[in-house]
């Protein structure tokens, strides 16, 4: 019988044989009765000791009752959340001390999960980077880069691979911004952005992941980057906002040096300070002491919840 959603996390685990952990490999599925079965199966080969839960996000095939005929716990959306919501009801359902997300169309090779797990010794978050055949588009992977790129700008260390969801994560560890993730697609991002700023140990393992079949994502390039990078900023500003206000503050003190000099050059006057450069200045004053109370406001926080 599928199992609802629980309210509760589960308590029940596997006692470890390779690993000095428990492990949970969860997969969203929606839609995917065609292979999932042959997806766990390869999965039990290589992590027979781990817990397979499978999140069926409301599919309209029989996703659901082949992922239970293949041995996974099934826990079953009364209607569809999307892949974000499955991977949050993954981790409040979860009993292992860590959790592995796995793509349930057999994207990712799971003959890779141990070359995950062996890190979790060391490290918090585990995450997969996808060499460059792996993507749709070449289009794509010169998106996603670019993200990766502003991402680690802004998040102050370097992400070889923003937005893959093959990753191993300390429970604990993601149960603390089980809240921020959102219902979609951006989930990779949001947890690999909380784990940064929050101070946490990630390591980064490539590997050479499939193809979507037909080459084709769900997601769109220019609308999923721009919410990409609204989800970065809303990160970062929960965690560090000065990496925010500086840089617009800097700018806006820039533009009004420029404003300065293009009046001296039109006009020929030293001593007369133009509107354009007082206003530039005076507000890249007023954005730097937002940054400074924002990050203040920041630690005291931090520090609440340390306590």
């Amino acid at each position: 019988m599928v199992q609802e959603l629980l309210v509760q996390p589960a308590v029940a685990s596997v006692a470890p044989r390779r690993w000095p952990f428990t492990v949970t490999i969860a997969m969203p599925a929606y839609n995917e009765g065609h292979g999932i079965a042959q997806v766990i199966a390869a999965v039990r080969a290589v992590a027979p000791e781990a817990e397979i839960l499978v999140v069926d996000d409301c599919s309209t095939d029989d996703t659901a009752a082949q992922a239970e005929a293949a041995g996974a716990r099934v826990i079953r959306h009364p209607y569809n959340k999307g892949n974000g919501a499955a991977v949050k009801t993954a981790i409040r359902n979860a009993g292992g001390e860590v959790l592995l997300i796995l793509d349930a169309d057999g994207q990712h090779d799971p003959a890779d999960i141990p070359r995950l797990l062996e890190h979790m010794e060391r490290y918090d978050m585990v995450v997969s980077v996808r060499d460059r055949t792996s993507h749709a588009s070449r289009a794509r992977g010169v998106g996603n880069w670019l993200l990766a790129r502003f991402a680690s700008y802004v998040a102050g260390m370097e992400f070889e691979d923003l937005t893959s969801g093959f990753r191993a994560m300390r429970l604990a560890a993601i149960r603390e911004f089980v809240h921020l993730l959102p219902n979609r697609y951006s989930w990779p991002t949001t947890s690999l952005l909380c784990f940064a700023k929050a101070g946490y140990s990630i390591k980064f393992v490539p590997i050479a992941a499939r193809r979507r079949s037909g080459g084709r994502s769900g997601q769109k390039l220019l609308r999923n980057g721009f919410k990409f990078m609204t989800i970065i900023l809303r990160i970062v500003m929960l965690f560090s906002p000065l990496r925010v206000f500086f840089p617009v503050s800097l700018a806006m003190v820039i533009l009004s040096l420029l404003a300065y000099l293009a009046s001296v050059a039109v006009n020929g006057v030293w001593l007369k300070i133009p509107n354009a450069t007082a206003a530039l200045f005076v507000g890249a004053i007023v954005v730097f002491m937002f940054g400074l109370l924002a990050e203040q406001i920041v630690a005291l926080g931090l520090i609440g919840r340390r306590d």
